[in-house]
This record gives C-alpha cells, sequence and structure tokens, in this order.
C-alpha cells in the first residue's frame, strides 16, 4: 500500500504540466466561500484529491521519503487495510482542520491546500506509537533519537509554527489534524486489540 501511495502521488505530479493536467485546481481543497478569482469552489472530493497535488518536486520528494521511511512499517505492522484507513483518515482530518482554521482565521479569503504532508504525519505519529523506541535520524543535524521523541518534538514545533504564523505557506493546522486521527487510530485499534487478547 505505501509502495502503491507513492506511485499515485508521483503519476499525479507527472500529470499536473500536461494537458492531462489542465484543470487540476479543481482538486485542491478550497476553503467554501473562498474569496479567490480562481477558485473553483468547494467540493467534497477535494477533503481526499488535495494530497495527491504537490507545489514543486522537492515538495513531493520531501514528502513520498517521509512516507517510504515509516509507512512500510507502520504497513508491516498493521496490515495493508489499516494502513489505507489510517493515511485516508490523516488526509481527511487534515483537511477538515486547515478548513476550520482558514474559516476562522480569514473568514473566506485563503489559498487552496495541496500535498500529502497530513498522511505523512499521520503515518509518522503510527510509527512512534508502534515503535517508540526505535532510533531515527535527523536529516539537519544528522541525531539519531528515539522515534517517539523525534514525532513529539515534530508536532510540537508543528503547534509553536501553526500559532506563531510562520511560515504560513506551511498548512500546519493539517499536519496537526493528520496526527490527531492516526494516534487516535492506533491508539484504538491498540486498546482493542489487547482486549480481544484478554477476552
Amino acid at each position: 500500500m505505501t509502495v502503491f501511495l507513492i506511485a499515485l502521488n508521483a503519476t499525479v505530479f507527472l500529470l499536473e504540466p500536461t494537458g492531462a493536467g489542465a484543470g487540476l485546481e479543481a482538486f485542491a481543497l478550497w476553503p467554501p466561500r473562498a474569496i479567490s478569482p480562481d477558485s473553483p469552489g468547494f467540493f467534497l472530493r477535494q477533503l481526499v484529491t488535495y494530497s495527491t497535488l504537490h507545489a514543486s518536486f522537492a515538495h513531493l520528494a520531501f514528502n513520498m521519503l517521509g512516507l517510504f521511511m515509516f509507512g512500510r512499517e507502520v504497513e508491516r505492522v498493521l496490515g495493508a487495510r489499516r494502513m489505507l484507513v489510517l493515511y485516508l483518515a490523516s488526509i481527511v482530518a487534515g483537511a477538515r482542520t486547515q478548513l476550520a482554521v482558514l474559516w476562522w482565521l480569514t473568514r473566506g479569503a485563503a489559498n487552496p491546500t495541496i500535498g500529502a504532508s497530513a498522511g505523512v504525519f499521520g503515518t509518522l505519529i503510527a510509527y512512534a506509537l508502534l515503535s517508540p523506541e526505535r532510533r531515527v535520524m535527523l536529516l539537519f543535524p544528522p541525531v539519531p533519537m528515539p522515534a517517539w521523541l523525534f514525532a513529539t518534538g515534530y508536532a510540537a514545533l508543528e503547534l509553536i509554527l501553526g500559532i506563531s504564523g510562520d511560515a504560513p505557506e506551511v498548512v500546519h493546522f493539517a499536519h496537526l489534524g493528520g496526527i490527531a486521527a492516526a494516534a487516535v487510530l492506533v491508539l484504538y485499534w491498540s486498546h482493542a486489540g489487547a482486549n480481544r487478547h484478554a477476552g
């Protein structure tokens, strides 16, 4: 499933600058009643389709690297079906969180949201919950740390940046929505599994 999701995102990215990608702005996540001449309006499909669009190769590569690094282990533990459920729940929760924050902050004047990062952050927190002591290496600087510390630090940074308004082009609250949805699912599945074994 992880490889399929990476291939899907890569394929859509290759289609974006071609004729096959014409009109892709309709698949980005637009706030309802967005005040923009480019807005095609909000459609329910955008809660999912926005995650397959990326602004640049670097944007795509960073997200797919994270999905590859953490998704394979999450899929190994949870299975392909639950991995897909977790990923979709993360991107939908990320979209809904982003829309709620944009409505509250801008009352309609906003740009569209794109990118798979809510799903990637959901996969990261799932990895940390399933394998908390596994070592994760930071890229800058290259410092190893337990997965739980890496994920907790990243989530805290997203919250701080989101509240402060720094890097407004990054959808920090979508990341947090993805994290929350994945955490709820993993904890629910773990609790249900423990009860089943106890019974």
